[in-house]
């Protein structure tokens, strides 16, 4: 995670890991890695694709626009790793920013996990679109994306629950809607 972040030690021993699938440690052990499927991850290049100002052209299509921010995005790649351990890397993914419909598809997932475990207790819950828009728009933050949709599921949906649950107030079905800037329990 981070990668540009680890120290240098680890990038030589990532080095030595990329070029021979194996790693020596100082006592001559070895490690092999050559079953291994190795994932780096980088904020390298991240101001490319949220700031608004690199939006590059005006009308331009997603597909112009996504091949433009790449070659940004790689640029910076090769201005903060060296070439070396960039030729070393099998393949580089430049993620897209997550839009609306993005972060409401992974607020319905996360509240299906949810509903699954208040199902265990005996209680249908069903969660209107109103509520799934309610809390994606709650959950979401530009720089930040899809972190804080947990915690704002917790907060204001499943710490509810919980408290209707402990004062036995749940009954067999239970309906989470959104409506007059609030979310109701039914």
């Amino acid at each position: 995670d981070e990668i540009e972040k680890a120290h240098p030690d680890v990038f030589n021993m990532l080095l030595q890991i990329l070029e021979d699938g194996v790693l020596t440690d100082s006592q001559g052990r070895k490690v092999s890695f050559k079953n291994a499927v190795i994932i780096m991850t980088s904020n390298v290049g991240a101001s490319k694709i949220t700031d608004p100002k690199s939006a590059l052209g005006f009308g331009a299509d997603d597909k112009n626009e996504n091949e433009s921010i790449e070659k940004l995005v790689m640029a910076d790649l090769k201005a903060t790793f060296k070439p070396e351990f960039l030729n070393r890397v099998d393949e580089i993914i430049v993620f897209k920013q997550l839009e609306k419909e993005d972060i409401e598809e992974i607020a319905r997932r996360m509240l299906s996990s949810l509903k699954k475990q208040v199902e265990q207790l005996g209680t249908d819950v069903v969660f209107t679109d109103e509520a799934v828009s309610a809390i994606a728009d709650a959950g979401f933050d530009k720089v930040y994306g899809a972190r804080p949709l947990r915690r704002a599921i917790q907060t204001k949906i499943e710490d509810k629950l919980s408290e209707l649950i402990l004062e036995n107030k749940l009954g067999e079905k239970c309906t989470v809607n959104y409506k007059d800037g609030e979310f109701t329990f039914e």
